[in-house]
């Protein structure tokens, strides 16, 4: 199952958000596109936390999330939008909160699944950006 990117896109357009976000932080890699697309909306900075768990075929890779590099970027005090893909379980979102301590506010946004702002709930499907 999958859906259209026009479809995915019309979601995104429909979006608002109650807070102004200083920061985009997406987890890498399923958060890049998805992040992009808000960073086109919103008009922040954007940056990348390296962060991962399963493989390209979405097998767990390892126990629990993995932080793969250091966070380089500022963080703190600023209200940041934490954007993944697909959140099955939110151990990615749970660590990614955890690295992120010392920022002002940290709402999260999934393409699919629960977070604080989503574009569907619903089973898994394929991304139309993915080939």
């Amino acid at each position: 199952m999958s859906k259209t990117f026009e479809a995915v896109s019309e979601r995104f357009r429909a979006l608002s958000f109650a807070e102004h976000f200083d920061l985009i932080v997406a987890i890498a890699n399923g958060g890049i596109i998805p992040a992009a697309i808000l960073n086109q909306q919103l008009n922040v900075e954007f940056q990348l936390l390296k962060i991962n768990l399963r493989d390209s075929n979405q097998r767990p890779k390892y126990d629990r999330p993995q932080l793969i590099e250091p966070v380089t970027f500022e963080y703190r005090d600023k209200t940041i939008l934490l954007v993944e893909d697909r959140v099955k379980t939110g151990a990615s979102l749970r660590l990614a909160c955890e690295l992120l301590s010392g920022a002002k506010l940290i709402k999260t946004f999934a393409v699919n699944g629960k977070a604080d702002y989503s574009l569907y709930d619903e089973d898994c499907f394929l991304f139309p950006w993915i080939i």
